[in-house]
């Protein structure tokens, strides 16, 4: 039997995708421009919407009238931040939208609960001018929804040259739905500030050194040494809505076929050989007081930070960067805390390779609000050239040089992390609001980019926690492989989601927390349950289409 739906606020969700879907069908905005004057430079393979011959007009100089941009941006947990008023949305005020008679406003998105957020201001025709999401299933909900405009590659080369030249690879090869231009993206360079920090003086404390670990085997005897000696425990934490766990239980090399089915952000897999694997991990660690025996009420950073911070973890998983205060806030708890960064080996069973998920070539992923009018769309292609420009983009990156940060013999900002003038930079040195164009920061070639890397991502003192961490991603680049891309909508996915999100946390919980010697019964038992509530429909539908090719 089918998992029943028990939340008002889903089922809302889901007349409000009907209404979306009906409100699409009957007023769906032209993409055609109106007054033509200049050619495209486009080239010649392009798809374009409008005619062959198709021409735009240059508005160079600025719109006549006015219009308003609306441009979304994380809103993230940071005291005294207004996201959508502060030094850098009024920059972007003076020195683009009053340049091209534009009122650009940004509208806050929590990182939480976007899917909610853009849920809501799409059913009330107020969400931006852009959909986004980091994750392509998400973003195909979307457009399943219709609530994106079909996009008009010449359009985007006439508006955004500098901006197409860049994206037009990833864009032609990825942003195809339906045989329907649907998606734009942000860049993505290869590589990753995601890092589990150890209490080194934890390790050494029981006579292991941290280079030593290199298998989850060795990680199990720390941990119980640890406990042994009363000193803590390793961290652990609820899994919820992304789920990428059982990475390193998996066989190599990959089948991709058999990846394409079962793995996927979000939508867990209960049911293979690497989740039992995993769980089976889980459950030992659990039953010999090996992590924190409350794993399943952490359900945010904050909370996982304050065990590691009070000294009852000693592991945090964390994107690290320059001015992240865990390393201070714990300096206080205890001066003599020392740090180091976990070998990703460590998380792998003997003879397995550390196998990770790999980001798809592209940052976030978006698409053009079905409200947005062919000028709102425009002003869009106008913000994405004006920010891809060096000299923008680097001032977003960095903020003011003599407050914010000094230059270096390399060209590289040394960020001054204690200023807190107006042109203090919002967390992850303003990210949020030049994650449009990239994800990450990047120089001409490739010894600066890394040395930036290690600025970036580096608090003083600790460059060695960066260094150590992009040795690790080099030396696991072979096993590191990202999920499959599905060109056509899973419905069932989008049917179930919600509802197998909060199964598999009660299920998973179960099987962890289960006596040692109940694990088989009870995942046997899981596996059924989560099969029946729409899983095995979701297993069904993608099979379908990787028989018929449609995914990479």
């Amino acid at each position: 039997m089918k998992l029943k739906k028990v939340s008002l606020v889903l089922l809302g969700f889901l007349m409000v995708s009907s209404m979306l879907t009906a409100c699409s069908n009957n007023n769906s905005k032209s993409n055609s421009i109106g007054t033509k004057e200049s050619a495209a430079p486009a080239s010649s393979d392009s798809k374009s919407n409008n005619a062959a011959e198709v021409e735009y007009t240059d508005y160079s100089k600025g719109f006549s009238e006015k219009v308003t941009l609306e441009l979304p941006v994380y809103e993230r947990a940071f005291e005294g931040w207004n996201v959508s008023d502060n030094y850098y949305t009024r920059w972007v005020q003076k020195e683009f939208g009053d340049k091209y008679n534009i009122n650009v406003k940004f509208v806050p998105i929590t990182r939480k609960g976007e899917v909610t957020d853009y849920e809501q201001l799409l059913a009330s025709h107020n969400a931006p001018d852009i959909i986004f999401h980091y994750d392509m299933p998400q973003a195909l909900a979307y457009y399943s929804e219709d609530v994106m405009q079909e996009l008009d590659h010449n359009e985007i080369a006439y508006y955004a040259p500098l901006y197409w030249n860049n994206m037009q690879d990833t864009i032609k090869q990825y942003g195809q739905v339906d045989s329907k231009n649907t998606f734009f993206f942000a860049a993505r360079p290869a590589a990753d500030n995601s890092v589990l920090l150890i209490r080194k003086d934890w390790v050494e404390k029981v006579g292991m050194k941290v280079e030593d670990i290199t298998s989850l085997e060795k990680y199990n005897e720390l941990l119980q040494k640890w406990k042994d000696a009363g000193i803590g425990v390793g961290a652990e934490s609820l899994k919820k809505n992304n789920y990428n766990f059982n990475y390193n239980f998996r066989n190599w090399p990959v089948d991709k076929e058999e990846r394409a089915l079962y793995s996927d952000l979000g939508v867990a897999d209960l049911t293979t050989s690497a989740t039992e694997g995993y769980l089976r991990n889980l459950n030992y660690q659990y039953n010999n007081g090996l992590i924190d025996k409350e794993f399943y009420l952490r359900d945010d950073e904050q909370k996982i930070k304050a065990q590691f911070v009070a000294g009852k973890t000693g592991t945090f998983s964390l994107y690290l960067t320059n001015n992240t205060d865990v390393i201070d806030a714990t300096l206080q708890n205890d001066p003599k805390a020392e740090f180091a960064v976990l070998p990703r080996s460590a998380w792998a069973p003997e003879g397995n390779k550390a196998q990770e998920r790999a980001y798809w070539p592209f940052g976030l992923i978006m698409g053009i609000n079905y409200d947005s009018t062919d000028l709102e769309r425009i002003a869009v292609w106008m913000y994405l050239d004006w920010l891809s420009q060096p000299e923008n983009l680097f001032f977003m990156q960095n903020g003011v040089e003599g407050q914010n940060y000094t230059l270096d013999a390399d060209g590289i900002p040394a960020m001054n992390t204690d200023f807190a003038g107006e042109s203090v930079l919002a967390q992850n040195n303003n990210k949020d609001y030049w994650a449009l164009v990239t994800e990450m920061v990047q120089y001409d070639d490739a010894e600066t980019t890394r040395k930036a890397y290690i600025r970036q991502w580096a608090p003083v003192g600790y460059e060695y926690l960066a260094e150590n961490m992009l040795e690790n991603y080099d030396k696991n680049a072979e096993y590191r492989t990202p999920d499959a891309l599905f060109s056509v909508v899973l419905e069932k996915v989008n049917e179930y989601k919600t509802d197998l999100n909060v199964l598999f946390q009660e299920l998973y919980v179960k099987c962890a927390l289960a006596p040692t010697d109940k694990f088989d019964e009870v995942y046997e038992a899981a596996k059924k349950t989560y099969l029946d509530a729409g899983y095995q429909e979701i297993l069904d539908e993608k099979q379908k289409a990787i028989d018929a090719g449609q995914f990479n």
